[in-house]
């Protein structure tokens, strides 16, 4: 008998324990709330139910054991013996936070139980055998009184000082928590020569002598969350219930359940009546090509009119097999909103804050590629909010409002992109301020002059915000360039609007899908370029009284009152373009970064289309390029990475 391949059913068993978790934490939270629907109730013992009988199933003992006494406290509370107090909830939201970690653990092949998760299951253990509740903490899984230390291994990624953050002022913080030991690790820096001063190269292991709370620690590492490599562990002073075997140092679980996350992307669940209907269309397009394949020794002239019906009926079916295509990636944008209840349910209760989520649009769709890669941004955005924009409570009633701040997250079509809002009802930003800062950094020489928008703009800038701003600035500009930056990666662009003392509007507008963009095709010369239609403003026709020659050999063009750069596109890509005359192209203004260029073309084509293909994998990666695209005729069309030019401009005018 052939050995059964058990892989292909621990997969699936980890997806369905991680959705339980999922509707466990919604259950819980609503019941945190005040909810009092005994089904929510209902929903956490089955998750943890569930999840035993999967693990006991396939060998996953620790996870069982730990899933056991979860469902015992929960059958304790549906059965009425317990009441389903506060202490009861945030302990159940611990637990699931780390049957997550243990999950991943056992999926790495690692051993599951860990010192945090035995001292959460002895706290789970002793209030089922008739404990009272625990008082909430924040999440301290180890007594203080048992931990001698903390070993913390802190690897940067390159980018980490573009973001504002400076590892020196976190290690000082980190020692005011007690005795501090700090080896640093060069191996990855290159030569003086190659060396770029922006860039994060060394990566440090920190060893605390001081049995601090896990809360203090991590505190330390809250704004760099997502941008470096971190492992944080506790040394114990007493031996741990289940101690793990003593080898060499394993990856964090956290580490582990986000690489678990990062190889389940390969993978969508799709409805059976999206299955259903691409079979039928496969079906339509066989029919379609007999059709056609009756031609293929030549047409007459009273057959025309028959092949014209079945190329039309051709294109018709294959627009159709695009569309159910692309629905199959499509997803709702929910699957990212879903992480942010427990977050700033999280993050009000550790800054004494009121809070309230407002979700909308939860059931619009987007391609799951960019899906993956706005949670972050986001999670930047929200975290920014509740910290530094929302007042503390004793504030929002010393200036008028209600002593509860509204976060609202909604999603919504317009044209063909999607708009993501993330606003609040806080302080707003500080104009006075902001200049200040943005004048001592030389960003800009004052303020006289620059519009509220203008202003705002300024916390996109690199590192913007520093330690000492943060109390000053609402503390927006933390991350703010790495959220741009992210988002103009994938297509998209990123507004902000505010009002002082009334709160701060930030809008993302998405592409719906990265594989297919919609866009203007444009001749220079002998080449085509297409220009994505999101980042387009205008195509106009510029009359030679309109431009002016600046030193360097740069060009200006008037627009509605701005003076913008012109780009020929034949000299970016050196190329022939056949029209040197401003007033013989056209010039297409677009926006990237916030800031506004003119392209310089020979003529417009039209609008299509267009299939993206990466340059990158297929030949190599090309300044201002971002993929390319086959035209109807078999020839390539280059796609005009909008950002990318813009930068360009920037460092030509910088030089």
């Amino acid at each position: 008998m052939s050995k059964v391949d058990l892989a292909q059913f621990h997969k699936a068993f980890h997806e369905e324990s991680l959705d339980g978790l999922d509707a466990m934490e919604q259950a819980l939270l609503a019941l945190d709330e005040g909810a009092t629907d005994p089904e929510l109730i209902n929903v956490v013992f089955r998750a943890a139910h569930s999840i035993k009988g999967g693990a006991a199933t396939f060998g996953f003992t620790d996870v069982a054991a730990f899933t056991h006494v979860a469902e015992n406290l929960m059958d304790e509370v549906r059965s009425g013996r317990r009441p389903m107090e506060k202490a009861v909830v945030e302990l159940l939201l611990r637990s699931g936070d780390t049957v997550r970690d243990m999950l991943a653990l056992s999926m790495a092949g690692q051993p599951a139980a860990t010192p945090e998760s035995q001292a959460l299951l002895a706290e789970l253990s002793a209030m089922v055998s008739g404990g009272t509740a625990a008082p909430v903490v924040a999440k301290a899984p180890v007594a203080a009184e048992e931990i001698e230390g903390w070993d913390i291994a802190f690897r940067p990624f390159d980018y980490l000082l573009k973001t504002g953050n400076d590892p020196a002022r976190m290690f000082r913080e980190l020692a005011t928590l007690g005795p501090l030991r700090v080896t640093c690790d060069a191996s990855k820096l290159p030569s003086l020569a190659d060396m770029d001063a922006s860039s994060s190269y060394l990566g440090w292991t920190l060893g605390l002598d001081a049995g601090a709370k896990r809360v203090a620690v991590e505190g330390v590492f809250d704004w760099v969350d997502g941008d470096c490599d971190l492992s944080i562990v506790p040394r114990i002073a007493a031996p741990a219930v289940v101690a793990a075997p003593a080898a060499a140092p394993a990856a964090s679980p956290r580490a582990v359940r986000e690489v678990a996350a990062s190889s389940e992307a390969s993978s969508v669940r799709v409805g059976i009546e999206k299955i259903d209907t691409l079979i039928n269309l496969v079906g339509e397009l066989v029919i379609t090509q007999s059709m056609l394949s009756q031609f293929h020794d030549g047409v007459d002239a009273s057959q025309l009119e028959m092949l014209r019906q079945g190329l039309a009926q051709l294109s018709r079916h294959t627009r159709e097999l695009q569309e159910s295509v692309m629905s199959i990636r499509m997803l709702p944008i929910s699957t990212v909103f879903n992480r942010f209840p427990r977050l700033v349910r999280d993050l009000a209760q550790k800054l004494d804050k009121k809070v309230v989520l407002d979700l909308r649009g939860e059931t619009t769709e987007l391609d799951k590629t960019v899906l993956e890669k706005i949670g972050d941004p986001l999670v930047h955005l929200v975290r920014n909010a509740i910290d530094h924009g929302l007042e503390v409570p004793a504030k929002r009633l010393a200036a008028g409002k209600g002593d509860t701040g509204t976060l609202r997250m909604e999603a919504f079509h317009r044209g063909g992109s999607i708009v993501v809002e993330v606003a609040d009802d806080g302080a707003g930003l500080n104009r006075d301020a902001i200049v200040a800062k943005a004048v001592q950094r030389g960003i800009i020489a004052s303020g006289d002059g620059m519009s509220d928008d203008a202003v705002a703009e300024l916390i996109f800038e690199a590192g913007f915000s520093t330690a000492a701003a943060t109390t000053d600035l609402s503390g927006r500009g933390v991350g703010m360039d790495v959220v741009r930056r992210n988002v103009m990666d994938l297509g998209g662009t990123v507004a902000i609007r505010s009002v002082h003392g009334s709160g701060t509007t930030f809008t993302i507008t998405l592409p719906l899908t990265l594989a297919i963009i919609d866009g203007l095709t444009a001749a220079v010369g002998a080449e085509t370029y297409i220009v994505p239609l999101v980042s387009i403003v205008e195509s106009v026709q510029v009359k030679p009284d309109a431009v002016r020659s600046v030193a360097g050999g740069g060009e200006l063009f008037r627009f509605r009152d701005h003076w913008l750069p012109i780009v020929r596109l034949y000299d970016v890509f050196g190329c022939d373009g056949q029209r040197r005359a401003v007033d013989e192209g056209i010039v297409i203004v677009v926006e990237g970064e916030g800031t506004r260029i003119g392209l310089f073309v020979d003529e417009l084509i039209g609008q299509q289309q267009a299939v993206v293909k990466s340059l990158e994998a297929n030949y190599r990666r090309v300044a201002g390029i971002s993929g390319a695209t086959i035209l109807a005729d078999g020839s390539v069309a280059l796609i005009a990475d909008v950002t990318g030019l813009v930068r360009m401009q920037s460092r030509r005018k910088a030089a």
